[in-house]
Formats: C-alpha cells, sequence, structure tokens
C-alpha cells in the first residue's frame, strides 16, 4: 500500500512548521516529546529526517490547527477532572463547586467517549449526574459494607471517584483529579 506522506523532510521543514506554530524549541520539543537538543539538531541537520516525525510535520502542514485542538487550557477553576478511555483524554472537566460553574475540554469527536456526550455546556446538575454515572448505584445492596471498605462514612461520588478514579467493571474510562 502506498501512502502520500513524505518519506523525509529537511531542517527548514522542522523550522517551518515549529514557527508556524509559534512555539520556542523548548515548546515544539515538550510538543511532539523530544528534548530540546533534539529540535536544534533537527534543525541544523545538513541530511535529510526520517521515520516519524516526517509524517507529524506533514500531518501538521496539512491541518495547522491540531496543535490547538489538543491543547491543553490554562485551569481557572479550582478542580479539574480528566476524563479518561485507556490512556487517551476524552474530556477535561473543569469545576467551581461553591460557584457551581463546570467548563469542559472535549477531546474526541466521539460522543460515546465525551463525559457528556453531545452536551456542550453542562449545568452542575449535569456535573452531579456524570459523578453519580461512575459510581456504584446510590441504592445499592450492602453499600454501607461497600463504603466502609472504601473508608468513605457516606455515600458521595466525588469521595467515591477519589478512591476509585471512577472505574468500572469491564469499562476502559476514569477519571484522574487535579485540585
Amino acid at each position: 500500500m502506498q501512502y502520500v506522506t513524505p518519506k523525509e523532510i529537511y531542517a527548514a521543514d522542522i523550522k517551518n512548521i515549529r514557527k508556524s506554530l509559534s512555539m520556542s524549541q523548548r515548546e515544539f520539543a515538550d510538543f511532539v516529546g523530544v528534548s530540546k537538543p533534539t529540535v536544534e539538531r533537527w534543525e541544523t541537520a545538513g541530511k535529510a529526517i526520517n521515520g516519524p516525525m516526517a509524517m507529524l510535520v506533514d500531518m501538521l502542514r496539512r491541518e495547522t490547527d491540531y496543535e490547538k485542538k489538543i491543547r491543553v487550557p490554562r485551569k481557572e477553576l479550582p478542580l479539574r477532572l480528566w476524563y479518561y478511555h485507556d490512556r487517551m483524554v476524552c474530556t477535561i472537566i473543569d469545576v467551581d463547586e461553591v460557584r457551581q460553574r463546570v467548563e469542559i475540554h472535549n477531546y474526541t469527536e466521539n460522543l460515546l467517549f465525551r463525559a457528556f456526550g453531545p452536551i456542550e455546556n453542562p449545568s452542575f446538575e449535569n456535573y452531579q449526574a456524570f459523578l453519580e454515572s461512575r459510581c456504584f448505584p446510590r441504592e445499592r445492596d450492602k453499600q454501607k459494607i461497600i463504603l466502609k471498605s472504601l473508608d468513605i462514612p457516606f455515600y458521595d461520588p466525588f469521595l467515591i471517584i477519589e478512591k476509585t478514579e471512577g472505574r468500572m467493571e469491564e469499562d476502559h474510562f476514569w477519571i484522574r483529579i487535579e485540585r
């Protein structure tokens, strides 16, 4: 099978794509997962650069806003939940519980993988329902035994998620909490 992606790129290609993204060498290195000296070496290389970097540069040329699509926004609310499917970030949920404010950032087009499905601007009630959906049911038989094993005094979806990462049996979704 053949593809139209280039097999090799050159120093100028790396430098041009980095500048088109308005990134320093350090920022670009962080973006592509290499060290700053590697980016410096690429940008001064007198020979062709091949491998995955050639495909990445080609992709960035074709989809100029890709970097913006995957950028993590600055954290402005006190609480951040990272909703994952395996190792893929699906949704970042920023929350101010005192003011009952919720902001989300989706990183997938697949509605089944988004924390709130098709809802782009969830309410605080949507957020609370989401938390509860990542826990065992409130009416669960022998709930007190489960709560005791988690060292939680009462049913609180947030506390349960803190202990369990919101993991469900036979489900690849989970939540990382950042304060």
